[in-house]
């Protein structure tokens, strides 16, 4: 699999509104259309407990992107059991057999590798020795949040949970969340953030981006930093998630219940200038945590 300098997971969730609106004296019934999948002519159908799997892919390919999908959906509703219930219909993931021939059907932007444009995920197998299934997990979490938790987020949380979910390692079918795997999108890039232990100098340098300007949307320009935000969404998650044996666990959960606000954040976990001290210091531990890891594994980025 191809690293790429660039998130490939995008999600473009479109939102479509099938009622009726009826027309004084009994007008005729108005619809909007139905978002439909874009799928391959060719592409074989894989039905599993909650996913309509399309795949031009080999049958275990397919096959072991539809159980990673499961164990997903799996630890979702179990991460987040007190707000979100589960749903019986199917969700669709569309399957490419190889990064060519979803770059020719991709309808996201030209850099993607996978994405969520409702109501499907699209990706490809990845190969080589990266994690294959990983750009596929990270899109079914924005479709989870959209189609299963009927959640809007605001792209912090958002990114930051399917980053989340999206880089935990998986074994034996079962998915941890929060163990993170050195081979997903955004992890292999944390040994190269150069935060010096310095906050303001960081800052400043545009090594690291301050709490409120992050979840308010008002930082610097993603284009140019899309490694540094997801990095950071990944890490502001796995941090209100875990730190402190999960102090904010349960605050962050019922945040993101209630649409992940600055308000409600700084009610439920606290004022963002405290909590960014102590986010900057987690963020600081799980770089040279990963540092130390590559190299016992002789790993060079």
């Amino acid at each position: 699999m191809k690293r790429r300098t660039v998130l490939v997971a995008t999600s473009l969730a479109l939102t479509a509104s099938v009622a009726g609106v009826i027309a004084w004296k009994a007008a005729p019934t108005k619809r909007t259309s139905v978002p439909k999948a874009s799928i391959p002519d060719d592409a074989s159908l894989l039905q599993t407990a909650h996913y309509r799997v399309h795949s031009t892919a080999t049958p275990a390919q397919t096959q072991e992107i539809a159980a990673a999908a499961e164990s997903l959906h799996a630890a979702y509703l179990s991460l987040f059991a007190d707000h979100v219930a589960p749903s019986t219909t199917p969700l669709i993931l569309v399957l490419y057999r190889d990064a060519d021939e979803f770059a020719r059907n991709n309808r996201s932007r030209p850099w993607a590798e996978a994405y969520y444009l409702r109501p499907a995920c699209y990706a490809y197998y990845g190969s080589g020795s990266a994690n294959p299934y990983h750009w596929m997990l990270h899109e079914a979490v924005h479709q989870l949040n959209t189609e299963v938790a009927g959640w809007r987020l605001p792209a912090w949380a958002n990114e930051g949970v399917a980053g989340y979910l999206g880089a935990s390692w998986l074994e034996n079918g079962v998915l941890t969340p929060g163990r993170s795997d050195p081979d997903t999108y955004p992890i292999w890039w944390l040994s190269r953030m150069k935060l010096t232990g310095s906050l303001d100098a960081d800052v400043a340098a545009v090594r690291f981006i301050p709490l409120r300007e992050l979840v308010e949307g008002r930082g610097p320009g993603i284009d140019q930093h899309v490694n540094l935000y997801y990095l950071h969404y990944w890490s502001l998650s796995h941090f209100l998630f875990h730190h402190r044996d999960g102090t904010y666990a349960s605050a962050y959960k019922q945040l993101l219940a209630l649409g992940a606000s600055t308000p409600d954040f700084e009610r439920l976990i606290g004022p963002l200038e405290e909590i960014e001290k102590a986010w900057y210091a987690y963020l600081l531990d799980a770089i040279a945590k990963m540092q130390d890891y590559e190299a016992e594994h002789g790993i060079e980025r």
